[in-house]
């Protein structure tokens, strides 16, 4: 993280990454997050806040390990949830 963090367009980059994923998750209804409570939406949205609103809060350690164990962990039920609503 100490070397994406030193470079401002690599971090800055990242950064938005996971906020889009969390807006994302912010436009998803109410009823589909209760269907599918086996991912917490509330988590996911609450990172996107911070980084669009709260920026100055970001904390590159916590970020880093949603990128290294969240974001891989999730990807493939999120990949599975897409294909079971295209049914």
């Amino acid at each position: 993280m100490e070397e994406a963090q030193a470079d401002p367009v690599v971090y800055f980059g990242l950064v938005k990454h996971v906020e889009i994923i969390g807006e994302a998750v912010y436009k998803l209804t109410l009823e589909f997050r209760a269907r599918h409570t086996e991912v917490n939406w509330e988590d996911i949205e609450r990172m996107r806040h911070v980084l669009v609103h709260g920026y100055y809060k970001i904390r590159p350690g916590q970020l880093w390990q949603t990128i290294v164990d969240d974001i891989p962990n999730l990807r493939p039920i999120i990949e599975r949830l897409i294909q079971e609503e295209k049914k």
